[in-house]
């Protein structure tokens, strides 16, 4: 299994890569399957870690980020030999080692960050194995051995049937995010709301994000790790995800889901895939749509918003569906 190193695995609050690779790790250890980690030094696991990068580059300046990834996918390549199959979750990087080896490679595109990157894809389509974690980001020159939704640990998410009556913004502080989106909703509303999630793009922050938070209506808390996700999460009102990208997956839309808090999204991306409209939330075209929906938040059951989570995005069920995957390649 082969995993970033810009955060540990699992991560300490973000790194939402890792934080998949560390539950389908896990996931596959429980269900007796021999698995190496391939990691940061400091990775935590019931599976045999490997590392060359002591700690995640994001977290030490001192670690230059290629030099590190370079050694670190070189370490997991130049040992394949001793696997059945390798895991690819780093991106397309990792492709351009696989002709090089005999053992199969299995690659979860987490999302394309720009379309630049395609070739290395194209290059190795048919020659390895992809899986997408959502039909809405299956690019139509790729061939894909499955798509696979994300699973959560859902027992770790506390189910809240009375909220707060605060919005909630959850996410990396970004424009692709929509978190000044957000404001404008909460400003337009009359509402709480409370940002929770680390500086991306502290340009974007300063202008757009910084001048709203008083404290009283807008409070930025920061990143919330593991800890503290499902307290953050269930007393929410409402998840905002006003995204201006087309979103892969969203973690944070099935986690505030698993806490019964509906989501309010823009129609984009993987979104219809996450949320059932009108059941779980409301899939919106714009602002003015998204006001709207504020106002019909009574017609929804946060039982059914939990219940959805159980039924379509656990972590067994993610497991299940890559054990599949990975017999049907090795067969």
């Amino acid at each position: 299994m082969l995993a970033p190193i810009s955060w540990r695995t699992p991560p300490r609050h973000y790194g939402p890569w890792e934080w998949v690779v560390s539950m389908l790790t896990e996931g596959l250890v429980r269900r007796g399957l021999d698995v190496t980690l391939y990691a940061t030094g400091d990775s935590l696991t019931g599976a045999k870690l490997r590392s060359v990068a002591p700690r995640p580059w994001s977290e030490d300046d001192e670690l230059e980020p290629k030099v590190w990834e370079c050694l670190h996918i070189a370490m997991a390549f130049e040992e394949a030999a001793s696997y059945q199959l390798i895991h690819n979750n780093f991106d397309f990087l990792p492709l351009s080692y696989s002709g090089l080896v005999e053992t199969p490679v299995l690659t979860t595109i987490h999302g394309f960050s720009s379309p630049r990157i395609l070739p290395v894809y194209r290059k190795y389509n048919g020659k390895g194995h992809y899986v997408a974690i959502s039909e809405a980001d299956r690019s139509p020159e790729l061939d894909y051995a499955a798509t696979i939704h994300h699973g959560i640990p859902v027992e770790k998410y506390t189910y809240r049937d009375n909220p707060d009556d605060y919005l909630l913004f959850f996410g990396r502080i970004h424009h692709d995010k929509g978190t000044y989106e957000s404001i404008r909703l909460a400003k337009q509303v009359g509402m709480p709301l409370v940002i929770a999630g680390i500086i991306q793009d502290q340009v974007y922050f300063d202008r757009y994000v910084a001048p709203y938070i008083d404290n009283d209506q807008v409070r930025y808390i920061g990143p919330v790790g593991p800890e503290g996700k499902a307290e953050v999460l269930g007393k929410g009102r409402a998840l905002l995800h006003l995204i201006n990208f087309d979103e892969p997956f969203g973690l944070s839309v099935a986690e505030a889901m698993a806490c019964g808090t509906p989501v309010i999204a823009f129609n984009r991306g993987s979104m219809p895939e996450l949320i059932k409209d009108g059941v779980t939330g409301y899939l919106v075209e714009d602002l003015d749509q998204a006001c709207a929906s504020i106002f019909r938040m009574d017609e929804l059951r946060r039982e059914d918003c939990r219940r959805h989570v159980e039924n379509n995005f656990t972590v067994e069920l993610m497991v299940d569906r890559y054990i599949r995957v990975y017999e049907s390649i090795i067969k």
